[in-house]
């Protein structure tokens, strides 16, 4: 049997705006193009004088007494408020954390290719989170896995402004720590 998955609309990304015949209320306060105050009048004057510059009057505070009104061209408008948050919402990056696995017995060279996952990982503002996990007999030396992280720590250090965010300790059969830039 079919399982009907409904896709939900988008939220829109600008919120809901009351335009000409769609504002309800009598009165209403005009402010022109550049912001200039017209005055109260009726909303069917506001919407004639709208209609007569070729605008559109769009309720801008509904909650004051009485509720400003703008006269603007709404799609001029809506697309200059959507273009707005796409920008804020490109510029912002959410720093995650990301896991790097390590082990006692690492080579030079796999050392060398995380310390290269890592600096990209912070060069764009995430936090690196190197994970040792201790199996069997490594469990009775701990300080040769807190020496791992060590030398991975120094040698990322060399390389750019780190700093830990929380240093190295062992949980269970694992040691870890939270390295951030500077």
């Amino acid at each position: 049997m079919r399982i009907s998955r409904k896709k939900r609309p988008d939220k829109p990304l600008i919120p809901f705006y009351n335009v000409n015949s769609n504002i309800k209320v009598l009165e209403v306060r005009v402010l022109d193009l550049e912001g200039n105050n017209v005055g109260v009048m009726t909303t069917e004057a506001a919407i004639a004088l709208a209609a007569e510059k070729e605008m559109d009057l769009v309720e801008i505070n509904p909650k004051a007494d009485p509720p400003v009104c703008k006269l603007i061209d709404f799609s001029h408008f809506k697309y200059q408020k959507e273009k707005e948050l796409r920008k804020q919402k490109a510029g912002a990056h959410e720093s995650e954390t990301k896991g790097i696995r390590l082990s006692i017995r690492i080579s030079e060279h796999d050392l060398g290719v995380r310390l290269d996952q890592a600096e990209k990982f912070l060069g764009r503002g995430d936090k690196v989170k190197p994970e040792l996990i201790l199996r069997g007999r490594e469990n009775t030396q701990p300080q040769i896995a807190f020496a791992v992280v060590k030398k991975f720590y120094d040698s990322l250090a060399a390389k750019m402004e780190i700093r830990y965010e929380q240093e190295p300790i062992k949980q269970a059969n694992k040691i870890m720590a939270i390295i951030s830039r500077r």
